[in-house]
């Protein structure tokens, strides 16, 4: 009765009402609307959320039973959420265009509603109420806003819904109500709309309620077109309707009506009274209606009756028929959309754990099952996914390809194995974590976010050893692994995927078998799969939502992969029926669960139940079943529905019997169409029209009732891994018509997608396909190491897209940098400079410099706004060269001729940057530059060069540029001529004719106006110095005018005048309305004198500057002039060649006053640093470079560079810098090229170029920070390699490799790029964590030593009976020691004890630690005959200590074997283990009550390799390096165990000392930290150093890296078994454990790469690694030794994880210094303070248990192979003294200070008692009978003629140190010549 009630009365009504029109109107408004939000009722549709799915066809549904119009309310707050127009929320505006769009499509007019009543809270509490006057300016901003946008989209308005409402919602009750305030406003928009659109047909009205009639008198003198009115109707009520109509519409002036809303109430359905008046009302001529509500006149007819429901309408047929149908007749499906997306859409790439980041085994990650797959061999050609891209390593290197993409969105998965090796918490891996950390940081500092997957398939092979997916308690585990990730990501991460495509994982995974875990079961495994996988997200998703969604406020979703199914014949309607379930098989078997009712979807349990029933013999399939409480837990469980789709499928129905999986279950079979574009893949093939009718479908079938967004979470295609695999046009092809096909759906369907993942961000390992399919938007080289990344042609088409948010037509916007130099910033004249300048106090300030002070690094960072820059050069790069009607320039011709160049190359194409200006952008965005040196070729510009030739296509080419550059925030540096001289003017003469200044004026004005709006830094010239000399002086480049004497000058002055001559035109005519800087760019190496003690030489140096630098500074800059040091020099060599001038040219009086100050800043080009001396040269044939008058050569200590005579110098740009300053008035100065070249060979791994960055970049900040140099700003040269001139592509100065064999030119990023993104991004070097000081103190008992050994210091080598030692041998033959020293004598220790015992008290050390001869002991080196007067020495030195309240520290062993030992065989005879022990049982038994720490044996590598493997120490032996070093080694490991385990049995017990062996390692970190195999050459550095002893002494055995390359490069060269000895079972349980602490000797770090050594049999080969240090790390007097503290800490934490946290002693550490004595050592004293507090950061933070420290050394000392020249001790030995005095160095202070403290107390604390002064290090210690007279200590006891000899005794020590400083002044005077 209802339906029919319902029905019947519509159908009366609109037969009434459209039947010859109502009142005669045939434009009466049937209303239905508006849409509801959220199935609320009474909460109208805002677009705060999307457009509901299927309105467009519930709209359809309405027109069809004639309603006429649709009620559309905006919603004033969520279009302008601030309230002004400037700032809408554009996805709402967007939004309801869309919605309007669909109703007129639907033939539907909106009606729409600026606004009902209220105001809303959000502007209440800013503006006030309806009586605020500045809300209703704000509201009549708004309206003339909707109008602007929604204007042309609807004809029928409404101001506000209710007015009598807005009466009702004013502030104060005691005001006047503001109904006259807001009839004024709608009067105002009223004339707006309608001289807006002044159309017929055009209505615009207000709205009251019924019972508002006592304001109809007001607003009937209001303008409106009709009144809206919201009628009440009770069918209880006596009152006449159409009465009451009347009586409105009389009180309203006779207004036409339209009644908006209707309410009915109290009616029963039986009641047709109500019917019967409304009709009475439409049919009578009076009143004027208009229209009436459709919905609201019939009560119950609401969206849940009349209107069906968007929802219930939809469900009147399957939502795949509705898709389905929709599109079945379209014939527009490929017609491109050219519009743009949402402007907060989301534009992405992606990548997967397991197939890019590499890393398998690294940081404890654990065993994948995708691991195991690779390893098997299963995947294509045995390729695994152990390297990978390397993803691990290189987090910079793809957060720069995502910069460079420009995309705000990256998503990537987590690899369950790395953060739990074990899959479980207990196992979790901290370094795993901090990898995402650090990838998570990076990419929000780029602004870019991170979207992370929880898992895409691989699982950690230890859960899946106990089932897997299958096992329940997975749920439990991924819920507790989610967890973690939440809580450790998610304050960063705001949306999560829970699982990436799990249909894969249970189809190929356990299903088909295809991927691992390889389960071919889709019986019962797949199915259960996928049960245990839809409750783990469920429960992930309920642990974000009770935990962590209330502070985190993210978002958790899973992202589904389908195809779209099609159906194979159309007409056949079981076909699509088959399609459908198709779907449900593939996308519904997840979706339906979670996004509709928490199981399975109807049509997939039906089916399986069938299948069931119809093979009770071969069940094919086993559906789990969801309880009801698992239903609830599930449904719903998405904040977002995220999609993968990459292709189509053509379905068919078909039985598929009783066959497991989806299509014989599913009764359906797939099929591809022919036509379709094929990929690399099988599996795909393009078919973007089906993404948007899954969207649809989607939208239709899941997102009805939870209203989530889609994510397009991955779409992509394969390419082949040959052929031309950077120009992949098919996935440009392929992604431009997905992508639009999301955008239809967004804008013609409007389903709301919110993001568009591109998969992938590279190349990576494709599973069963490995490597030989490419998903990538870059390519990734997977036969190099580097895993170098180049972008192909569809990352720039995709950064494009992006750039334009989708295919609108681009609109070009820039932000024009300020107008901050409105004004002329001309350069203040100076005097000329005097000769030598004033400036030569630069070389008298930093002759002072130590090499230590010269070098040590600088961290700060440069102020903001610094202009950070690349560089490159239009011929250079440009390419084109005849393109577009470009000319030939000088460098065209010059290159067209074969020879000029090698390997005849030239620019013709160069780096093609004329056609690929996105590539270029695509770097500099990446590299995050604010700024992009270039030049315009003149050539282009103007072909003949001249204005008349003017090419338009060449001014389009920088206008793109410069746009371009300006729309990313890159500020251009143009450079205005750049070598380039069109040919045409070079015709003229060139720069030889005064002709071509006005020529090149007129270029430059002509630039300044066409690119001066945006350009604001200019440079006229590139060195110009390079010009004259090279191009008309030497002859060496274009023009190559070889006239060295006359033809520079001249061109010199006229270059002068034409950079004069333009800044003055930029100044006259640009300056106040562009307001930038024009300035030239000047070339200058630092020019170092010889001898900066010797006069004439500074004079030089000076003069050499003047004539580089100085010819165009001093006019420039100073007073229009060239330097007096030029024109003395060119002058009097023009008098003395018989000239009646000089060459050099002169300015008049006008033109110096022209020229001065044509500057606003000063520009520096600088690449190296040369030595110069005096010299007297030729007068003849005159030349440029004679009239200098000096010598210029390379600084020799500094590294080379691919150039000959520029090497790397880094220093002297800070010189540079202060010169500059000082010469030229303290100007602000832009370093505006630096850099270094390499030769090509060297294409990404170009860490020479790091270094060269690191230190001149740095000393630039020294130059800021220490000198108050106005640095600015700094580029670096350059952008990519490019033409480098004469030199062609043979070198590169590239921060990007350009790869010249291939036509596309591919740019790919070197180590350098990152390395100089990571300067900009940090504005210099600010200090890092390791330099930083960590305050606070050692334990209470902690051991502070110093050490020495036995050979070094004791001397007495055949005193009282000592034995020969293999060093007494070592040291006597010729060519062992340097300089032919010996331990003779050394210093005489054996003699000194007293005096040994007095520096150590006064350096307040608490042990001390050194050697026993053995064959001072034992002179044969066996107990047959002991040598009692050697161990009375020792008794001595042990009581002495101990007096001294010291305690000794021996070691047994430091390296002084006995010879007669070495005799037969030494440490290669195993009968030395039993020697070695017998030697230590008599030390033990004779001193061990004494003494309570020994060591064993020092540095058994030394020992092993260097003596027995380099031969470069005692004994010698060089000639068996493949065997006898680890025969050695075996011997000493086994020799220390049994002395170990002879004091533990026999001496401990009544001794109670501890007893160990002291093993030394340097530190290794990777050369590249980006590159695996250089992490991994450090790794084998560091096991084949440290681990070669400590591994058997602390784990047991050889670590199984060095027995397994040993082994397997041995029998690899044919070798029947290993090089390296066995160790039996009982042997390696007799060695592990024979420690009571790590003895740890340390003094350095190195950096690692691999060398191949072939088959070469030896350590190095076995190692396989090379090392280099650090150019910044500081130097010391070994060659070896550079100052790194930071290695130290690494190291000690190193042993604490690999050897189970030992307890620690630090046996030795220190630094040497050679050369000239300086007591002031600054130098070890900042070596001890740096690594002592990384010894204590290790301590304190990382819980690495150290118990002592040893400085190496006490005192100076024969330095081994080295002799005296290395000097590492705290004390000075003064050799030339006959005493061997020990004088304290400055160190000693330091040391002692440090013991003092027990550490470092913060000086925050205020002054700490243990900081009081202590006697500086000047002498040594004074005792009561002797005294210290110039560097000898007297004794007065031991003199002859006591008090009356003293005179005379002084006498004769004055005249000795005379003749000593004599001998010390020659030798340091060799010394320097020697440099």
């Amino acid at each position: 009765m209802n339906l029919l009630w319902l029905v019947g009365l519509y159908a009366v009504c609109v037969c009434e009402c459209w039947s010859s029109g109502v009142n005669g109107q045939e434009g009466f408004m049937l209303l239905a609307g508006p849409l509801n939000s959220n199935s609320e009722v009474n909460n109208a549709f805002d677009c705060s959320h999307p457009i509901p799915p299927g309105s467009r066809q519930y709209f359809e549904h309405l027109q069809s039973r004639g309603v006429t119009h649709f009620k559309v309310p905006l919603s004033w707050a969520q279009l302008l959420p601030t309230g002004l127009p400037s700032q809408p929320h554009q996805a709402v505006v967007t939004c309801y265009q869309t919605l309007l769009r669909q109703l007129l499509e639907s033939g539907l007019q909106p009606l729409v509603v600026l606004h009902g009543s209220t105001v809303p809270e959000a502007l209440r509490s800013r503006f006030g109420g309806w009586e605020s006057r500045e809300l209703l300016d704000m509201f009549q901003q708004y309206a003339e806003f909707a109008f602007q946008e929604f204007g042309e989209l609807a004809e029928s308005w409404l101001t506000l819904s209710d007015l009598g409402g807005a009466m009702r919602d004013w502030a104060p009750a005691a005001a006047p109500r503001p109904l006259q305030n807001i009839l004024q406003l709608h009067s105002n928009i009223y004339k707006i709309y309608h001289q807006q659109f002044p159309e017929e047909g055009r209505r615009l009205s207000i709205g009251l309620r019924a019972s508002d009639l006592e304001m109809i008198p007001q607003v009937k003198d209001t303008t409106m077109d009709f009144l809206s009115v919201h009628i009440e109707y009770n069918c209880a009520s006596t009152s006449n309707f159409a009465e009451e109509m009347r009586n409105f519409q009389m009180s309203s002036g006779n207004l036409p009506v339209l009644i908006y809303k209707m309410t009915a109430r109290d009616c029963s359905y039986n009641q047709f009274q109500l019917l019967g008046n409304i009709l009475q009302v439409l049919n009578n001529n009076e009143p004027n209606i208009v229209g009436c509500d459709m919905m609201d006149i019939l009560g119950k007819l609401d969206m849940q009756d009349t209107e069906t429901s968007i929802s219930e309408y939809t469900e009147s047929r399957s939502s795949y028929h509705s898709v389905w149908h929709k599109f079945e007749a379209q014939t527009t499906r490929d017609l491109f959309l050219k519009e743009s997306f949402p402007a907060d859409f989301q534009w992405a790439t992606s990548s997967e754990s397991f197939k890019v980041e590499g890393g398998w085994s690294e940081g404890g990650k654990g065993e994948t099952v995708w691991d195991r797959f690779g390893h098997g061999g299963l995947a294509f050609d045995n390729q695994t996914a152990d390297l990978a891209c390397e993803s691990f390593n290189k987090v910079d290197y793809d957060v720069y390809l995502l910069r460079g993409l420009h995309v705000n969105t990256y998503q990537f998965s987590i690899s369950w194995a790395r953060i739990f090796p074990s899959g479980h918490r207990e196992s979790q891996s901290e370094k795993g974590a901090l990898y995402y950390d650090n990838l998570i940081d990076a990419l929000i500092e780029s602004g870019i976010q991170p979207v992370v997957t929880l898992y895409h398939w691989d699982l950690p092979q230890a859960i899946q050893d106990h089932g897997g997916w299958t096992n329940t308690s997975m749920v439990e585990a991924y819920k507790d692994y989610a967890d973690f990730c939440f809580s450790r990501f998610g304050d960063r991460v705001k949306t999560w995927n829970t699982f990436s495509s799990p249909w894969v994982v249970s189809h190929a995974g356990y299903g088909t078998g295809e991927h691992p875990p390889g389960v071919n079961d889709y019986v019962v495994a797949s199915y259960q799969a996928t049960h245990n996988i839809l409750k783990s997200h469920a429960e992930a998703w309920h642990v974000y939502n009770d935990k962590y969604r209330m502070k985190q406020g993210g978002k958790v979703g899973i992202a589904l992969n389908s195809d779209w199914a099609e159906p194979l014949d159309p007409s056949r309607p079981e076909d699509i029926v088959a399609a459908d379930r198709y779907l449900q098989f593939m996308l519904g078997w997840f979706a339906h669960p979670i996004f509709v009712d928490g199981d399975y979807p109807a049509t997939f349990k039906t089916q399986i139940e069938e299948k069931k029933r119809l093979c009770p013999n071969s069940e094919p399939a086993r559906l789990p079943v969801f309880t009801p409480e698992d239903r609830k837990r599930i449904h719903g469980t998405a904040d977002f529905f995220g999609l993968n789709h990459y292709t189509s499928r053509l379905v068919n129905n078909r039985d598929g019997g009783c066959t497991a999986g989806p299509q014989g279950v599913g009764d359906f079979q797939a099929h591809v169409d022919p036509s379709w574009s094929s990929t690399a893949s099988d599996l795909i093939y393009s078919t973007p029209w089906g993404l948007r009718r899954l969207l649809n479908y989607i939208s239709t079938e899941y997102l009805n009732v939870n209203k989530v967004p889609i994510y397009i979470t991955g779409n992509g295609m394969p390419t082949g891994y040959s052929g031309d695999t950077l120009n992949d046009i098919s996935r440009i092809e392929y992604m431009r018509s997905y992508i639009n096909e999301a955008l239809k759906a967004i804008q013609l369907d409007g389903v709301n997608v919110q993001r568009f993942t591109v998969q992938s961000l590279m190349d990576g390992f494709e599973g069963p396909q490995g490597y030989s399919e490419r998903f990538g938007l870059h390519h990734v080289n997977f036969d190099l190491p580097d895993r170098p990344r180049t972008p192909k042609q569809s990352a720039f088409f995709y950064s494009e897209v992006i750039e334009k948010n989708g295919f609108a037509s681009k609109k070009q916007f820039f932000h024009a940098p300020d107008m901050t130099n409105t004004k002329s910033n001309k350069v203040s004249p100076m005097p000329p400079s005097t000769v030598p300048s004033q400036a030569k106090d630069v070389w008298r300030k930093f002759s002072k410099q130590t090499n230590f002070e010269r070098k040590l690094y600088h961290y700060g960072t440069f102020p903001q706004g610094f202009r950070w820059a690349v560089s490159s050069s239009a011929y250079q790069i440009e390419g084109g060269w005849n393109a577009d009607g470009k000319n030939s320039s000088i460098w065209d011709t010059f290159t067209q001729e074969p020879s000029n160049i090698p390997g005849s190359a030239n620019g013709d194409v160069a780096c093609d940057s004329y056609n690929r200006l996105d590539e270029d952008l695509y770097m500099l965005r990446a590299l995050r530059v604010n700024s992009y040196r270039f030049s315009l070729s003149w050539s282009r510009i103007f072909p003949d060069g001249r204005r008349s030739s003017m090419n338009q296509k060449g001014v389009d080419y920088y206008n793109r540029l410069i746009d371009g550059l300006l729309a990313y925030n890159i500020t251009p540096m143009v450079t205005l001529y750049h070598w380039d001289l069109p040919q045409a003017l070079q015709d003229i003469g060139g720069w030889d004719n005064v002709d071509m200044i006005h020529i090149f004026n007129d270029y430059c004005d002509f630039c300044f106006d066409k690119f001066g709006d945006r350009v604001k830094f200019w440079m006229t010239f590139n060195q110009p110095q390079t010009i004259a000399w090279s191009g008309y002086g030497l002859g060496q480049i274009p023009p190559n005018v070889t006239n060295p004497g006359i033809a520079p000058y001249r061109v010199a002055h006229n270059l002068i005048k034409a950079h004069a001559r333009a800044y003055h035109t930029y100044d006259d005519k640009y300056r106040t309305s562009q307001g930038g800087l024009v300035s030239i760019a000047l070339n200058a190496d630092w020019i170092e004198p010889k001898d900066v003690t010797v006069p004439r030489e500074v004079v030089a140096a000076d003069r050499a500057l003047q004539f580089q630098l100085g010819w165009f500074a001093h006019p420039i800059f100073k007073n229009g002039d060239y330097p007096d040091a030029m024109k003395w020099q060119v002058g009097n060599k023009s008098e003395l060649q018989g000239l009646s001038e000089s060459r050099l040219p002169s300015f008049t009086e006008e033109e110096k006053s022209f020229i001065r100050g044509t500057a606003d800043i000063f520009c520096v080009n600088h690449y190296t640093t040369k030595i110069a001396r005096h010299a007297t040269k030729r007068l003849t044939p005159h030349s440029y470079d004679f009239d200098k008058d000096l010598t210029e050569a390379e600084e020799s200590d500094s590294p080379t560079t691919a150039i000959s005579n520029q090497r790397a110098v880094a220093w002297g740009l800070r010189r540079l810098l202060n010169w500059i300053k000082e010469e030229y008035g303290d100007p602000e100065i832009y370093i505006t090229e630096n850099g270094v070249a390499t030769e090509s060979k060297t294409a990404w791994d170009d860490s020479a170029r790091v270094f060269y960055f690191k230190t001149y970049v740095d000393e630039a900040l020294k130059a800021h920070d220490l000198d108050g140099v106005k640095v600015k700003g700094y580029v670096a040269a350059s952008l990519m390699d490019s033409f480098e001139w004469l030199n062609g592509y043979t070198i590169g100065f590239g921060l990007h490799h350009v790869d010249f064999t291939n036509p596309n030119r591919p740019r790919t990023p070197k180590y350098s790029a990152h390395f100089f993104y990571q300067v900009v991004k940090d504005n210099g070097f600010p200090k890092p964590d390791d330099d930083k000081m960590l305050y606070g103190h050692f334990r209470k008992d902690f051991i502070w030593s110093t050490a020495t050994a036995s050979y070094q210091i004791e001397g007495g080598w055949r005193a009282d009976g000592k034995g020969l030692s293999i060093w007494d041998k070592f040291a006597h033959t010729p060519l062992r020691v340097s300089n032919d020293d010996n331990g003779d004598v050394a210093c005489d220790s054996y003699n000194k004890v007293e005096e040994d015992v007095a520096i150590l008290r006064q350096l307040k050390v608490t042990h001390y630690r050194f050697s026993i001869s053995w064959p001072r002991v034992l002179p044969d080196g066996t107990t047959k005959h002991i040598n009692e007067a050697g161990l009375n020495y020792y008794h001595r030195l042990v009581d002495a200590l101990l007096a001294a309240n010291i305690q000794p520290h021996i070691t047994l062993f430091h390296w002084d074997l006995p010879q007669a030992l070495q005799d037969i065989k030494g440490w290669e005879n195993e009968t030395i283990i039993d020697r070695f022990r017998d030697y230590a049982d008599l030390i033990f038994s004779r001193l061990g009550h004494k003494v309570k720490f020994w060591i064993t044996i020092n540095e058994p590598y030394n020992v092993a390799n260097i003596g027995h493997g380099y031969g470069a120490a005692a004994p010698g032996i060089s000639f068996r390096p493949g065997t006898l070093p680890y025969i050695v080694g075996h011997n000493l490991l086994k020799a220390h165990a049994e002395a170990w385990h002879l004091y533990n049995d026999t001496y401990r017990a009544k001794q109670n000392g501890i007893i160990s062996i002291t093993i030394n390692s340097d530190w290794s970190e990777p050369r590249n930290p980006y590159k695996q195999e250089d992490i991994d050459a450090a790794k084998r550095v560091v096991q084949f150093y440290i681990g070669w002893f400590a591994h058997p002494v602390f784990n047991g055995d050889y670590s199984n890296m060095m027995k397994t390359i040993i082994r397997d490069r041995s029998l690899a060269a044919g070798l029947p078994k290993s090089r390296l000895p066995e160790f039996s079972p009982e042997e390696i349980k007799r060695i592990k454990g024979t420690y009571d602490y790590f003895g740890f000797n340390h003094y350095t770090t190195v950096l690692a790469f691999p060398v191949d050594y072939g088959k070469l049999q030896h350590y190095d080969a076995d190692r396989g690694a090379g090392t280099i240090a650090d150019r910044t790390w500081l130097d010391s007097g070994s060659s070896w030794l550079k100052v790194s503290p930071f290695g130290f800490r690494r190291i000690l934490n190193f042993i604490k994880e690999e050897y189970g946290n030992p307890p620690i002693i630090i046996t030795e550490n220190g630094m040497s210094e050679r050369g000239p004595i300086d007591l002031n050592d600054n130098y070890r004293s900042y070596y001890y303070e740096q690594y002592i507090n990384q010894a204590l950061k290790a301590n304190l933070l990382d819980g690495v248990d150290i118990r002592g420290y040893t400085a190496w050394s006490l005192m100076d000392n024969l330095e081994w192979a080295t002799g005296f020249s290395e000097r590492f001790g705290l004390f000075y030995v003064n050799r030339s003294d006959p005493e061997l005095s020990r004088v304290a160095k400055s160190s000693v202070a330091a040391y002692s200070t440090i013991i003092n403290c027990n550490g470092f107390p913060d000086p925050a604390s205020g002054p700490h008692e243990c900081l009081s002064p202590v006697p500086e290090g000047t002498s040594a210690p004074i005792t009561d009978d002797r005294v210290k007279f110039l560097g000898m200590n007297l004794s007065t006891g031991d003199a002859e003629t006591g008090l009356n000899t003293t005179f005379a005794l002084l006498v004769v020590a004055v005249l000795g140190a005379i003749g000593s400083s004599v001998c010390f002044f020659r030798a340091r005077n060799r010394s320097k010549k020697g440099l």
